[in-house]
């Protein structure tokens, strides 16, 4: 029944019809899910708040404008903030998940090629470890939910300067993260790792564009 209809459509008819935003939950769960997942690295809490994220946007649909945003960084935007207020309520707990990401890529390259991108990943997932949570969070929209810098402003609040701003200072301490973990001795020669997040979206190669 709503399968002709484009977003904007679908939007309106949700703002009165339970059902039509049902469609827009089908479209949209697994997305929000993940980037919550990926932030708390615990099923049980994501799926939750997930729920949270959908009944607060069906309470609120009827009072949605489209600014220019996608309906889907509106849907980020309440889950962003849910995340907020769970890190405040939980600060002692672990927050980030990001070892359950899968980071091995293409599933049908050779033995050794897989033996080689594993310990790359694990090397750029222990680097990503280390970051802030800010920059954590831009890492999972960027590569994970393939956001633009425009789009992950409106998520995290920041103008779109300052999350291209933000995302060269990640990329600069990933690479020196990475530096350390390849040549903790501080001799020459260490070969850089070409890690990758999820599905090669993170070629590590944008580190050598920094030099």
């Amino acid at each position: 029944m709503f399968e002709d209809m484009d977003e904007t459509q679908l939007i309106e008819q949700a703002k009165t019809d339970p059902e039509a935003f049902g469609r827009l939950y089908e479209l949209y769960v697994d997305k929000i899910y993940n980037y919550i997942y990926y932030r708390l690295g615990n099923h049980h809490e994501a799926e939750d708040l997930t729920a949270k994220v959908f009944h607060r946007a069906l309470n609120h649909i009827p009072h949605y404008n489209n600014k220019g945003a996608p309906f889907a960084a509106w849907l980020y935007r309440i889950a962003h903030n849910l995340l907020v207020n769970w890190r405040r309520d939980n600060s002692r707990r672990q927050i980030v998940g990001l070892e359950d990401v899968d980071l091995s890529g293409d599933k049908q390259e050779g033995p050794q090629q897989a033996v080689e991108q594993a310990n790359e990943s694990e090397l750029l997932l222990a680097a990503i470890q280390h970051l802030p949570r800010e920059r954590q969070e831009l890492l999972v929209l960027k590569f994970v939910e393939r956001m633009s810098n425009a789009e992950i402003g409106r998520v995290m609040g920041r103008s779109e300067g300052a999350i291209k701003s933000l995302y060269h200072r990640t990329l600069v301490s990933l690479k020196e993260l990475l530096t350390e973990q390849e040549n903790p001795t501080g001799e020459a020669g260490a070969a850089e790792p070409t890690g990758i997040l999820p599905g090669n979206a993170l070629e590590l190669k944008e580190l050598e564009e920094l030099r």
